[in-house]
């Protein structure tokens, strides 16, 4: 354990998924006070960790919860988001709206919703940091051999997003950065297995990447080390993008 992130508070969307348990876990263990967010799958997480419920496809769900934290406590509270869902090898020509819908409505909607509600009490509070979690397949990669057209589209929107808003909030104390990991192992991946074979062998570093390796880049830029960075979009890929 460190004091590396002591006397900060943290809120983590998709807390339960398996990049924002890692998540919520290492800031804990570096003395950060993590608010772990996601819809269902918090009782899993470390006892210490404040748990809230929260539907990023509502607005009065993100409302609320942002007003709940603070309701009691006025100390800034700093952001990742890593909530996410993908469809599941789609062909775009098939796509149902109600599914392009639901992608988009928690990958680039509920992201958009949740860094307007946190920001907005950074900048009356004199600023704090934000990390969004995108995806290679935004701006680095389109994925193969499964087809998630509305994935890469949202993950886009991410990185565009992230960097609109370091823009604005920069000048203004928030920094606003985001992480772009490639294939990672997380049960997710596991479920997967027969596009595992091709993925490995079009990654340059042949492995995938670990939930430490995108924790720790998360916590670089939640950090005073990445004071200068500002709409920073650091890929993590293993070379993926580079074949």
């Amino acid at each position: 354990m460190t004091d590396r992130f002591a006397g900060r508070r943290i809120a983590v969307t998709g807390a339960a998924g398996g990049i924002g348990a890692a998540i919520c876990a290492s800031l804990l263990d570096q003395g950060a006070r993590v608010h772990a967010l996601d819809v269902k799958g918090l009782e899993a997480l470390p006892a210490a960790v404040h748990t809230v419920e929260v539907d990023l496809t509502s607005e009065d769900s993100v409302v609320e919860a942002v007003r709940r934290l603070y309701a009691t406590d006025d100390t800034p509270i700093d952001l990742v988001t890593c909530a996410g869902i993908v469809e599941n090898d789609v062909a775009a020509e098939d796509m149902p709206m109600s599914l392009y819908d639901a992608v988009m409505g928690v990958n680039l909607r509920g992201v958009f919703m949740t860094c307007r509600e946190f920001g907005r009490e950074l900048l009356a509070r004199g600023g704090g940091a934000i990390v969004n979690v995108a995806s290679m397949s935004g701006n680095a990669v389109v994925n193969h051999p499964q087809r998630q057209s509305v994935y890469n589209t949202s993950k886009a929107g991410v990185s565009a997003l992230t960097r609109s808003l370091a823009v604005e909030w920069g000048p203004r104390g928030v920094r606003v950065n985001a992480v772009s990991p490639g294939y990672v192992d997380t049960p997710l991946n596991a479920l997967k297995k027969d596009m595992h074979d091709q993925w490995l062998a079009e990654t340059v570093l042949g492995r995938f990447g670990t939930l430490r390796e995108i924790s720790g880049a998360v916590e670089y830029l939640l950090s005073e080390e990445a004071a200068f960075c500002c709409g920073t979009e650091l890929l993590i890929d293993g070379g993926f993008s580079l074949r």
